[in-house]
């Protein structure tokens, strides 16, 4: 049943030539021309191919299909940014690790689109089966094997007693694609080769980002200042920001005397809803469930570059947020509630870093800043998610009212310098408000 909706659905496969131009777009660390492929194989070598493929499909089951199904699912780097959220403990930002993923991811499928356009390969047809969707695009490199290409190097760095597992993974979206009879073996082949280089190039900028910095400093003694133990993120401000000038380029004003502030919460009365909300928003990795979200509605499952980009600019507004943001911390040492007034009852969990101004209102309104650009019918729903998880941190009783609305600020002019890059990298103008 489920293989023949899919293979019904091939028939209803309607959309244009995917982003023909998009081998032209700005990466944000290699350069294509490094990159370019040499050419696929004649058509006596695609013809033996193709039996290849053939004879793969006479042993194909239900597993198989849906191994095939579950790796074909969205744009290349869907799984892959799942792979990253379960790895991820409930509360914990996976912002430098995301960042580093879909930046190699895009910049690899760039280079994978200049070779597809500049070669033109058609995908395999003649008595071949075509488990997914036929893409509207030339077949020579696999753009899922590319994802996973870079996918699995990136991953290895970052958890290396993970390695082969995520290698694992990367050949089981090979063989996937390989099966789904929409690939040659040597577009796998080449494409896989292809994201790991572009990935090890990335990690050359990794290994330089500053992440492995060491706090020698101490927590400061002086009165209405945070005076926690052992703070988490000391050093974020002296990391490598992706588009960022500095970490320090938008760092707000001094925080005022929380007195006022302190007065609003203590007077705050909580409800269901606004206790549901602030352990929502300090367990939930909303950004991401959103933007998936986004990418399906308007289907950019189907297209690639343009997913890849999503993924990379909201990736990099996170990052960059959180590294102004506790740039920004840790210059003020801004004193939490609970510290202010010891008697003070919070609802969640007072994270163990100072409060001005909040992560979760930069970190937000940077993204929905990003993602307001991106898809642009969708303006108000991001900005409105915004100011309720900032809020929702207020409702928790863990931020003063001042916190998040100069986070809030602070996003919106980090998500600006990004939306000013994006705008310049060739790839035209953002989504349209009407879906496809």
């Amino acid at each position: 049943m489920r293989l023949t909706f899919f293979l019904l659905l091939l028939t209803h496969s309607t959309f244009a030539q995917v982003e023909p131009q998009a081998g032209s777009w700005k990466t944000f660390v290699i350069d294509v021309k490094d990159y370019k492929l040499p050419a696929p194989p004649d058509k006596a070598a695609s013809a033996l191919e193709l039996k290849e493929i053939q004879k793969l499909q006479l042993s194909v089951n239900s597993n198989a299909v849906n191994e095939l199904m579950y790796w074909n699912a969205g744009a290349p780097g869907y799984r892959w940014n799942e792979v990253i959220m379960k790895l991820t403990p409930p509360g914990i930002p996976s912002f430098r690790e995301m960042a580093l993923l879909n930046v190699a991811i895009y910049d690899a499928t760039i280079a994978a689109w200049e070779a597809k356009y500049r070669y033109n390969r058609p995908r395999p047809a003649n008595g071949v089966k075509s488990f997914v969707p036929v893409p509207n695009s030339p077949s020579y490199p696999c753009e899922y094997s590319v994802g996973a290409g870079a996918a699995y190097i990136i991953l290895a760095y970052l958890y290396p007693a993970k390695a082969d597992s995520f290698n694992m993974l990367a050949q089981k979206v090979c063989a996937s694609r390989l099966l789904s009879g929409v690939q040659y073996p040597s577009d796998v082949k080449e494409g896989f080769e292809l994201g790991k280089r572009i990935a090890e190039k990335v990690l050359e900028r990794a290994k330089a980002d500053g992440a492995d910095i060491k706090w020698t400093g101490s927590v400061p003694a002086t009165s209405g200042l945070w005076n926690g133990k052992q703070p988490i993120g000391a050093t974020y401000g002296k990391r490598k920001p992706w588009v960022l000038d500095s970490t320090s380029e938008f760092r707000p004003t001094p925080p005022p005397d929380f007195a006022k502030d302190m007065e609003e919460l203590r007077n705050y009365k909580q409800t269901q809803l606004t206790r549901a909300r602030a352990y929502f928003y300090a367990t939930q990795d909303e950004w991401s469930e959103l933007t998936n979200k986004k990418i399906f509605e308007y289907n950019l499952q189907y297209n690639a570059p343009r997913a890849a980009r999503v993924y990379a600019l909201k990736s990099i507004a996170f990052n960059d947020a959180i590294l102004a943001c506790w740039e920004a911390k840790f210059y003020y040492w801004g004193i939490r509630p609970d510290q202010y007034d010891t008697t003070f009852k919070h609802s969640i969990m007072t994270p163990p870093f100072p409060g001005y101004p909040s992560g979760h209102a930069t970190t937000s309104n940077a993204v929905a800043t990003v993602l307001a650009y991106l898809f642009p019918g969708d303006s108000k729903e991001f900005y409105d998610k915004a100011v309720e998880c900032a809020e929702s941190r207020f409702e928790g009783g863990i931020h003063f009212r001042t916190d998040n609305v100069v986070g809030l600020d602070m996003g919106h002019k980090i998500g600006g310098k990004i939306v000013e890059k994006a705008a310049k990298d060739g790839s035209g103008e953002p989504m349209a408000s009407i879906r496809k």
